[in-house]
């Protein structure tokens, strides 16, 4: 699962990497590539609950090489984008094919751990984004440097290179991904009996005062406040994930490859974070405090990439922001999946996924339009130091309406 995010998240912003030579090539200005980078999530959005709901059905492993596969494919084609009209589709194609890959993995997660040891285990998968970055960045500085090589661009390298694990493990996890415990060739009776037992367990508790039907979930004023939530922590994740290369860029001026490598240093930051806040929130059983105290420390991370005028610290500010951003994830997904049951749980994750990743849309495109008036990142980083601090303060709201709810167990 670890491999499948790296190289989803990879394939979901390398087109930030590419940017830095794909905008000058295809004379792309700002306000275009941000939509282009956030239009993948319209096709996202309208397509995360349905496959959710076909994931829970027909299983993980089928479905998720269906997905893998296709988007692939789709990744490598960026390779042939000629404007803003093909950029536009193939970003768009990409999300469609990428469409419950996330929400699907959180369900699955829901399938091998109880509530008591969830963050821990979304956190480590999530930590997935920051290795992402920390390999992407400097993979991506190399790719760039084939330019000329075999008449392709070194932006079209990276597109095709990029792409292709993701179709090469569609057809590994077919053979290797088991649907549940319950086909875990490497469990023993006893060790899958204790798993579904448990689980079946916390499910009893969730059913009596959970969410757990599909009209459930959508009519659940928890689940579109969790959307809110999610919304205003993604907007400056993409925000920044998209435009981290060029941001970087900015106040360096340094070439593509050392770009890449430095851009490694923000997504190793919060990989060791979230690592430590995803089991500080097991540990002590709070969701809420520990998605806002690293929401908040995302905003001051912000506010101090934009005010700050020395290359060192700018990018000691975006490592900050990065670890408080990515930071809130781990006990977000936690607190989420802990009153969603049966067609509930498929739909209300994907649901909450696929209402906040709208922010993966807004985020870049109102970075692209603020850059284009402004000339200049200091204006769009304290634009989207805004949202985070917003979802604090509806998590910490959030949290004390839930105190009634199932205790963590």
């Amino acid at each position: 699962m670890f491999m499948l995010y790296i190289v989803s998240y990879l394939d979901r912003i390398n087109v930030g990497f590419a940017a830095l030579q794909l905008n000058t090539a295809l004379k792309l200005d700002p306000a275009v590539f941000g939509l282009g980078a956030g239009i993948f999530f319209i096709g996202y959005f309208i397509f995360e609950v349905p496959s959710n709901l076909i994931m829970a059905r027909v299983g993980a492993r089928i479905w998720m090489a269906r997905i893998l596969v296709t988007w692939g494919i789709i990744s490598v084609a960026m390779m042939f984008v000629r404007g803003p009209a093909t950029f536009y589709t193939l970003r768009f194609l990409l999300g469609v094919a990428e469409a419950g890959f996330f929400p699907g993995m959180i369900l699955y997660l829901t399938y091998w751990f109880p509530a008591g040891a969830r963050g821990r285990a979304v956190a480590r998968f999530m930590t997935a984004t920051a290795i992402a970055g920390v390999i992407g960045g400097p993979v991506s500085g190399v790719l760039l440097q084939m330019d000329g090589i075999g008449g392709l661009s070194g932006w079209q390298w990276l597109f095709l290179l990029e792409g292709l694990p993701a179709v090469i493990l569609g057809f590994v996890t077919l053979v290797y991904l088991p649907d549940g415990p319950h086909t875990a060739n490497w469990l023993t009776s006893e060790e899958k009996a204790w798993i579904l037992s448990t689980l079946q367990q916390e499910r009893e508790q969730v059913r009596r005062y959970g969410h757990n039907t599909l009209r459930d979930a959508i009519g659940s004023s928890q689940v579109w406040t969790l959307s809110l939530i999610y919304f205003a922590v993604i907007m400056s994740f993409y925000g920044v994930g998209f435009w981290l290369p060029q941001i970087i860029r900015s106040f360096s001026g340094l070439n593509d490859l050392l770009v890449g490598f430095l851009s490694a240093v923000p997504y190793l930051a919060c990989s060791i974070a979230m690592v430590l806040i995803g089991r500080s929130s097991d540990r002590t059983g709070d969701r809420r405090w520990h998605v806002a105290i690293s929401a908040c420390a995302g905003v001051i991370g912000l506010i101090a990439a934009a005010l700050l005028k020395s290359p060192a610290a700018e990018l000691a500010a975006l490592a900050l922001a990065a670890m408080g951003i990515w930071g809130t994830l781990g006990p977000f997904w936690a607190m989420s999946s802990e009153f969603l049951n049966g067609t509930a749980a498929a739909a209300g994750i994907a649901l909450i996924n696929s209402v906040g990743n709208l922010g993966g849309f807004l985020g870049p495109y109102m970075v692209g339009l603020v850059l284009k008036r402004t000339e200049g990142f200091t204006w769009a980083l304290l634009s989207l130091a805004v949202f985070p601090f917003i979802g604090a303060l509806v998590t910490l709201a959030f949290g004390r309406s839930q105190k009634h709810r199932i205790p963590i167990q």
